[in-house]
């Protein structure tokens, strides 16, 4: 039997090893008199921000209870559950775009909703009369079709990947309460409005909430410390199934796009990196990376949560012998928000078809981000 000559193809002599990790991101100028305001500037979307919009040129002020690390931004200190703070905070700042990345986490969703729905409702009552807006964004995620903690996951969810236009589910989410709030604020006062719905957010923050990458840094350091393996805790959904991630740089590159771009106003988009990876075959590069030894899930998850009750001790071990800058391991690792995204029982990813037709084209590869965001932790002594 003959055998055409495609079965006896020479390996490809070219390599992906030696590109870069994000497909080049151009400079976004700003618009004429353009003056943006950064909610939540020290978080882990605000800072990449905070960051872009400096070097393009924007003058730029972030609002945050301590000053975000690039001081090249000027700075106001507001409790955003406070109408009077604000109130005094932003007095005749008169921004022009306002990007919002921040919530507050409470104990039940009723309080997430009154307290995160709040924040924007008197954010926007406090600058909307000041007739300068042209713009506000607002950062949510994909509990847009996953429910909030409470119901997560629960119930008929839309298939994947998530599109923009999916119903949203029957059950309270401070996410609509937020979005209504923008919706309601934008026919008052006469700006547009964009909603970026991120995966699980990859980028550089202490302190944050959701912080995946510092949070896995921080985990495979106490089991190699303690001479134990790095075990994947989640669901065996996600270890074999396809996951999307979604890099801060490239978030605050969408969020910038769409406040400058007319075909994009007034619209929700999902934000994510523009590729997938699986698990099974990120957790071993991860875990050789960082030095410890890759064991995958059980038939049950093994929450982080459980994992590392009590393991202060081990990081207060490892902050004395190997120098790291933060001695609070809180600060550092967010157990139970990894949790959450590992131990999912099905797939989720999300579609990006409406931001590519309207001429979008950021992307980068989630693999390499990861490990270089890991590298930049530790290169900044944050984890081992």
């Amino acid at each position: 039997m003959s055998t055409s000559s495609a079965d006896h193809r020479p390996a490809d002599p070219s390599s992906t090893a030696d590109l870069p990790d994000r497909a080049p991101t151009p400079v976004r100028t700003p618009p004429e008199g353009a003056h943006a305001l950064v909610v939540g500037a020290t978080g882990i979307t605000g800072s990449a921000l905070v960051r872009q919009l400096v070097e393009a040129g924007w003058r730029t002020t972030g609002l945050s209870r301590r000053p975000p690390a690039d001081d090249r931004a000027a700075h106001v200190a507001a409790d955003l559950t406070s109408r009077a703070s604000l109130e005094e905070a932003l007095a005749d700042l008169r921004p022009t775009h306002v990007f919002v990345g921040a919530w507050a986490r409470q104990d039940t969703e009723a309080e997430n909703i009154r307290v995160n729905g709040g924040m924007v409702r008197d954010l926007l009552a406090v600058l909307g009369p000041q007739g300068s807006l042209r713009h506000v964004a607002l950062v949510t995620g994909l509990k847009h079709y996953l429910g909030p903690f409470e119901a997560y996951g629960q119930g008929d969810l839309p298939d994947t990947p998530f599109l923009e236009d999916a119903e949203r589910l029957p059950v309270d989410n401070f996410y609509y309460a937020q979005e209504d709030e923008l919706f309601a604020a934008a026919a008052a006062h006469g700006f547009t409005w964009s909603v970026h719905r991120s995966h699980t957010v990859l980028g550089h923050a202490v302190g944050n909430a959701m912080n995946m990458a510092a949070t896995l840094g921080a985990y495979a350091g106490i089991q190699r410390r303690l001479g134990r393996p790095f075990v994947f805790p989640g669901s065996r959904a996600q270890w074999d199934g396809v996951v999307d991630l979604t890099d801060a740089d490239l978030l605050a590159d969408h969020q910038v796009w769409a406040a400058t771009t007319p075909a994009a106003a007034d619209t929700a988009f999902n934000v994510v990196d523009g590729d997938v990876v699986r698990w099974r075959r990120l957790w071993p590069r991860l875990a050789e990376h960082l030095g410890v030894e890759p064991q995958g899930p059980g038939d049950e998850p093994q929450p982080l949560e459980e994992q590392m009750a009590g393991a202060e001790g081990v990081w207060a071990d490892l902050v004395a012998e190997e120098g790291l800058s933060e001695p609070e391991l809180a600060r550092v690792a967010s157990w139970w928000h990894t949790d959450a995204d590992l131990g999912r029982p099905m797939e989720v990813l999300a579609d990006m078809t409406r931001s590519r037709l309207l001429g979008y084209t950021g992307y980068v590869s989630t693999e390499r981000a990861l490990l270089r965001q890991v590298d930049a932790y530790r290169a900044e002594r944050l984890v081992p």
